[in-house]
């Protein structure tokens, strides 16, 4: 299933003893549009520092109590890296972040999440360490670490604020479109798959969706969203009304409307009498 981040915001994130705090914003990143980080606000506990939590420790959530369980203590919460959200995180933040949760990296695999397409995936458990196989002596790992660590002292920040894209331009390949509402995230996989685009201030007032994909480039400092579109395909898209559960019916009237494959399984297409689906081109 599909949610918002907009509604997704101010979440309680739980851990195994105690609330953590709300969630605020989401990292999402900017190569394979994945949400990677909730942002999280911290309650007086922890004078409301902000801190990264990652799905990888996240649980079954309780959708109707607007809860998000998570694998790991308020004290290791309390111990984690100090990051500032307010400006770009590193790639280094990121190695440091993971390491001190022990999780894996999730970058380099075939995946969405290292090889796989879940987060789940990759927890390995709290206090775990993603080389301990590999380097079982301490100091071959702290060696390792700091290794890989300054292999990355010059990558660029990719990471991006979920928020900071509400209200970005969408240009077609002709001309403006809208602006983005909101961002659609599979609860599952935590991929985006859909840019929810309010067009009011071109036609009257509706939305409609574009998956990702269909992204031609993004200005980051000018705030606008180049797409391989044209203006009519868009107004004449699909609607999608936010107060609705989008179901795989609708999903697959949006990229048929637009001639385009669907990132869903085969089999699920060909059981709704539809065109099947691929890699999209």
């Amino acid at each position: 299933m599909l949610r918002s981040t907009k509604d997704l915001l101010d979440y309680t994130v739980r851990a195994t003893d105690g609330d953590i705090g709300h969630v605020k914003d989401f990292y999402f990143d900017d190569q394979s549009w994945v949400a990677r980080y909730l942002i999280v606000e911290t309650g007086s506990w922890l004078e409301s520092r902000k801190v990264l939590i990652s799905p990888i420790a996240i649980g079954h959530p309780d959708w109707t109590a607007r809860v998000l369980p998570v694998s790991i203590t308020m004290e290791q919460v309390r111990g984690s890296p100090a990051i500032d959200t307010d400006k770009p995180v590193s790639r280094q933040h990121e190695m440091q972040y993971l390491g001190y949760y022990g999780y894996p990296y999730y970058w380099g695999g075939a995946g969405l999440w290292g090889e796989g397409a879940y987060p789940g995936i990759l927890f390995a458990g709290p206090g775990s360490s993603r080389s301990a196989a590999v380097y079982p002596d301490e100091e071959a790992r702290e060696q390792s670490n700091e290794s890989d660590l300054s292999q990355h002292d010059h990558d660029d920040p990719h990471l991006r604020s979920a928020k900071a894209v509400m209200r970005y331009h969408i240009e077609a390949s002709d001309g403006g479109i809208g602006h983005v509402q909101s961002l659609l995230i599979d609860e599952d996989s935590w991929a985006i798959r859909y840019l929810v685009v309010d067009t009011s201030n071109w036609w009257l007032g509706h939305q409609v969706l574009i998956a990702p994909q269909w992204i031609r480039k993004v200005s980051w400092p000018d705030a606008t969203v180049s797409v391989n579109l044209t203006q009519q395909a868009v107004k004449d898209a699909p609607l999608y009304d936010a107060s609705k559960h989008l179901d795989r019916e609708q999903e697959i009237a949006v990229y048929e409307h637009y001639e385009r494959r669907g990132y869903w399984p085969r089999s699920l297409a060909r059981g709704l009498g539809r065109a099947g689906d691929g890699p999209l081109p």
